[in-house]
């Protein structure tokens, strides 16, 4: 049985949610913005001898997304204390 009310409950999955709308969007704007229709612009940046648009498309969203899940973990546990539905280890 989970130690929170309804209203406690609705809270907890509401923030989850709205962490993870907002972590969406980063990263749609990543992949989708940033390797697909800002090439052209960010092409004009080279880095390492590669194109910036180019290197967002093939590498950049997914560590931008790597590190959102990190991100979403840390924050996660951060309110998974908060409401006291933390696992101890």
């Amino acid at each position: 049985m989970s130690p929170l009310n309804e209203e406690q409950a609705q809270q907890y999955w509401r923030r989850n949610l709205a962490l993870m709308v907002k972590l969406l969007v980063i990263w749609f704007v990543v992949s989708y913005g940033c390797g697909i229709l800002l090439v052209d612009v960010l092409n004009q940046i080279s880095i390492g001898g590669y194109k910036l648009g180019f290197w967002f498309a093939q590498q950049g969203s997914i560590y931008v997304f790597v590190a959102l899940i990190f991100y979403y973990a840390k924050k996660m546990a951060a309110l998974d204390r908060e409401f006291g539905v933390d696992e101890d280890e």
